[in-house]
């Protein structure tokens, strides 16, 4: 018998993993709406984790059981949204959709460049002039997150349907050939 293991280069392990989570989602608990709800959320919020500096996690699991969603579910939309890379394919358009929704160009102060020292020595214009500036990525994130959130919720919400259709009709094909092999013995 042969134990070598086998090995898997890059693409094939992330498509693995891919595949992996898709088939754990689809078998999770909870129903099809509540399964797709909860990837919908994990998905959207994925898109905010560069533009919130990962604070968005703090909203994570609040936002997934106030909206009645599947936790684990969410997870996985989450780490399939970081698999796809979205948020850093779709953060240079961010700007200029957030610009586009909040037109309104914000200046605050002089523009000094930032200086962590002066932050330090409790100078907080910095910072708030820091925020300021990529507000129009935020919102224009945001949007990207809800948009493609309310996407992925009518996909997943499909596929869970398809797949239960699937397995409850290959539950039944098995119940049949099972049934005829036992009428056989019998005849």
């Amino acid at each position: 018998m042969n134990t070598k293991l086998r090995r898997y280069n890059m693409f094939q392990r992330l498509g693995r993993a891919f595949k992996f989570n898709f088939m754990k989602l689809l078998r999770s608990p909870g129903g099809a709406k509540k399964v797709a709800l909860g990837f919908a959320i994990g998905f959207g919020l994925e898109m905010l984790v560069i533009s919130t500096a990962s604070l968005i996690y703090i909203l994570f699991i609040p936002a997934v059981r106030i909206a009645k969603g599947s936790l684990p579910a969410s997870i996985i939309g989450n780490v399939i949204g970081k698999l796809t890379l979205l948020p850093v394919i779709l953060l240079p358009f961010a700007g200029n959709l957030g610009k586009l929704f909040f037109p309104i160009r914000i200046r605050v102060g002089h523009h000094n460049p930032f200086s962590f020292q002066k932050l330090m020595h409790g100078d907080f214009t910095v910072l708030v002039g820091f925020l300021h500036g990529s507000i129009h990525t935020l919102i224009g994130m945001s949007i990207f997150g809800i948009v493609l959130g309310v996407i992925s919720y009518f996909i997943i919400h499909y596929f869970y349907e398809k797949e239960l259709t699937n397995r409850k009709k290959r539950r039944r094909q098995k119940h049949e050939i099972r049934l005829n092999s036992i009428n056989k013995n019998y005849i």
